[in-house]
C-alpha cells in the first residue's frame, strides 16, 4: 500500500511565547521489509531561527529547532509519501512464558532492539500494583508468549472503553486503569505494564492509522489521527510483533510507524520548553490517504 500522509499540529498561546526550543518526531520511519519513506518534509511557522536534524537512540529522525522571537501561535506541518508492505504470516515460534527469561538472558546486546530496554520501569511507566494484580490472571498459563500477548490485547480491548474525553496526554496509567476508559495511549500504557509485570518485554509504537469511513459515506479530511499500539518481544526466533489493543488487531498495512520507544515519552511528536504564561490550545489534524 502507498499512502500520502499529512499532519498538522497547531498551538495558540494566551501569552506570547518566546525562547522556544522544540524537538519534533513526526516523520514515518523506513523499516526493512516493512515500510519505506519515499519522501517527507516538515514546515514550521514562524520559521525557526535555528534548526538541525539528528537520529536518536531508537532510530527516529528528529528535528531540533529554536525560535527566539515572540510568537502567539506555532504551526507544524508534515507531509510524507509512504509505502507499507504486508508482513508474511509466520508460524508461532515463541517460547512458553516459563522459558522466556532464558532467551532474554541470552540476548547479549543493548542495541535499540534489545529486549532489555523494555522490561523495567521507564520515564512514564512505573509498576502499578493494581495492574500487576490484573496481570496475575495469566501467570502459570500454558500459552506461548505470542498467544499470551494476543490474549492480553483482546482482554484489554474488551475491558476498556474508548473515550476521548476521559483522559489527557498526561493521565497516569493508574488513573486510566481505574477508569477503564481512555484513548489509544492509555490502552497501550496499560498493556505494556501488564506484559512487563509478566516478564515480557513490551514497548510503545507511535504512528498513523488509516481509517475507513462507513459504507456510503465519504472520507472526511482530518478524520484520521496519530495512533499508538504495542510492540512485544516474543523470543529469539519470533522477535518483535505489534498488536493494537484499541482495535484488538495485529498491526498491518493500515498502520504506519513513526517511532518505537519504551513509552510515550520516547516518541512524543513534539517536546520542548518555552517562555510563556497562561494556557494554550492545541489542534491536531491527520490525513492518511491511500494512493490507488
Amino acid at each position: 500500500m502507498f499512502y500520502d500522509v499529512t499532519l498538522r499540529i497547531g498551538y495558540a498561546y494566551d501569552t506570547r511565547a518566546s525562547g522556544a526550543r522544540h524537538i519534533l518526531r513526526v516523520l514515518p520511519l523506513s523499516l526493512v521489509d516493512r515500510q519505506r519513506l519515499i519522501a517527507g518534509s516538515i514546515t514550521v511557522s514562524p520559521t525557526p531561527d535555528e534548526q538541525s536534524h539528528f537520529t536518536d537512540f531508537f532510530g527516529h529522525p528528529a528535528t531540533s529547532m529554536l525560535l527566539r522571537n515572540p510568537h502567539e501561535t506555532l504551526d507544524i506541518r508534515m507531509q510524507a509519501r509512504v509505502q507499507v508492505v504486508a508482513e508474511a504470516v509466520s508460524a508461532d515460534f515463541s517460547p512458553l512464558l516459563a522459558t522466556l527469561p532464558e532467551e532474554i538472558a541470552a540476548y547479549w546486546s543493548l542495541d535499540a532492539a534489545s529486549p532489555h530496554h523494555f522490561l523495567g520501569e521507564s520515564p512514564r511507566l512505573s509498576a502499578v500494583a493494581e495492574i500487576s494484580d490484573y496481570a496475575r490472571q495469566w501467570q502459570g498459563t500454558s500459552l506461548t508468549v505470542r498467544e499470551l500477548a494476543q490474549a492480553v490485547c483482546a482482554r484489554i480491548h474488551a475491558d476498556f472503553t474508548y473515550d476521548a474525553t476521559a483522559t489527557t496526554v498526561d493521565t497516569p496509567p493508574r488513573e486510566s486503569f481505574e477508569l477503564r476508559r481512555g484513548v489509544c495511549q492509555d490502552f497501550v500504557h496499560v498493556m505494556i505494564l501488564v506484559l512487563r509485570a509478566l516478564g515480557i518485554p513490551a514497548g510503545y509504537v507511535s504512528g498513523f492509522l488509516r481509517t475507513v469511513p462507513p459504507p456510503g459515506q465519504e472520507r472526511l479530511e482530518g478524520a484520521d489521527a496519530m495512533h499508538a499500539w504495542v510492540r512485544v518481544w516474543c523470543g529469539r526466533l519470533a522477535g518483535w510483533i505489534e498488536l493494537d489493543p484499541t482495535n484488538n488487531i495485529s498491526a498491518g498495512t493500515d498502520h504506519i510507524v513513526v517511532g518505537y520507544g519504551r513509552d510515550y515519552s520516547d516518541v512524543a511528536p513534539v517536546i520542548g520548553a518555552l517562555r510563556s504564561s497562561g494556557r494554550h490550545t492545541t489542534v491536531q489534524a491527520v490525513d492518511v490517504v491511500p494512493i490507488p
